[in-house]
């Protein structure tokens, strides 16, 4: 188990801060981060936490998992490593111009 943790269900009003703050009560943070989308910088409503060690990430797993934020219902589980993603969208290659 890593100590990277995956929190979805975030209201959208939360900060980094917050996020830290909530999983402090289980052990020591390392980080925070809410994903927000990249043209408005609206939360994404989803975010990830890095506890220190092990045990620390699945004892906030645990007591935070299905618990509620803002109204919301959290899903706390650990983060899986991110896919690789394929290259760039759209059309590759240049233009077929006739002369």
């Amino acid at each position: 188990m890593g100590s990277k943790i995956y929190v979805g269900g975030l209201p959208y009003s939360t900060t980094e801060q917050q996020l830290s703050d909530l999983f402090a009560a289980h052990g020591t943070v390392a980080s925070s981060r809410i994903i927000t989308d990249k043209f408005t910088g609206q939360s994404r409503g989803f975010g990830f936490v890095e506890m220190s060690s092990d045990a620390e990430a699945q004892a906030a797993i645990t007591a935070l998992n299905g618990t509620q934020l803002g109204g919301r219902t959290l899903t706390v589980n650990e983060a899986r490593p991110q896919e690789p993603r394929s290259g760039g969208g759209g059309r590759g290659g240049f233009g077929g111009g006739r002369s």
